[in-house]
């Protein structure tokens, strides 16, 4: 028997799950643990690091769709059989952050609901939850399949520069999310939404200024920006084909995602 510990992760992972061994499986140091994680139609295998002789701690992987999928912990040691150890079930689900990355990825172009964001504004969350906030729906942002005609500005690209309006720059500048930020400033019409003036006169730039946000406004404005530290800077994943590889550099975890 393992516990995990959460039983869930959002579907686009990069949480720590943590994993209490059973008394029998408390082994000997020479022995690597990984957990299989196998979804419908794309399976995972992560390693892990042992934090204590009865626990381990691995990253969630990022996951296709909400469902409940089977772990396995399997145990291997050199010149022996890979054994699965003990299993368990664990659900990928879709949580708030992720809820909020889709609704804004929806409403890049829409005035409405970009008024209703900066109605959000007024309330001023404090800044750990700012912080909070930033981290999980940049990592949602980034795990969406956005179509490839998505853009920071809207679908209606026939809008020219000089119609003042709303954007979601204007939103991610305005709360000071450095790490969405960055995420729409890759994407395409990001750099454009830069000189786009809102009913106020305001771009971003201005707003990040006025603000006081002084990280926010180099990050806008400075030819070599770093991208800020968060989770996902953490992480470098490389595809190929059907797999996909990432490390996750603050942990030393690997996951390795496959079509099943």
């Amino acid at each position: 028997v393992m516990k995990l510990n959460p039983q869930q992760a959002p579907l686009y992972g990069d949480s720590v799950i943590t994993v209490q061994l059973s008394e029998e499986d408390k082994v000997e140091d020479d022995v690597v643990f990984y957990l299989v994680f196998t979804g419908s139609t794309v399976q995972h295998c992560t390693s892990t690091r042992k934090i204590n002789p009865g626990s381990l701690e691995t990253i969630s992987p990022g996951h296709d769709c909400c469902e409940t999928v089977k772990v396995a912990l399997c145990a291997s040691r050199e010149g022996h059989p890979v054994l699965v150890v003990a299993e368990e079930s664990f659900q990928f689900v879709q949580d708030e952050a992720y809820d909020a990355a889709q609704f804004l990825a929806t409403c890049a172009g829409n005035q409405q609901a970009l008024n209703f964001t900066r109605f959000l504004d007024r309330s001023r969350p404090p800044a750990a939850d700012v912080d909070f906030l930033d981290e999980k729906v940049a990592l949602a942002f980034r795990h969406l399949k956005l179509p490839a005609e998505w853009n920071v500005l809207g679908a209606d690209q026939s809008l020219t520069e000089n119609v003042p309006r709303e954007t979601l720059m204007h939103f991610a500048v305005r709360l000071g999310l450095l790490r969405l930020t960055w995420f729409l400033l890759q994407q395409p019409g990001g750099r454009g939404a830069l000189s786009i003036h809102n009913n106020e006169g305001a771009t971003p730039v201005s707003l990040a200024l006025e603000r006081g946000y002084q990280k926010l406004h180099q990050l806008l404005t400075e030819e070599g920006a770093r991208e800020p530290d968060s989770w996902s800077t953490l992480s470098h994943t490389v595809h190929s084909g059907d797999y996909s590889v990432k490390h996750h550099r603050g942990l030393g975890v690997y996951l390795l995602t496959a079509e099943a």
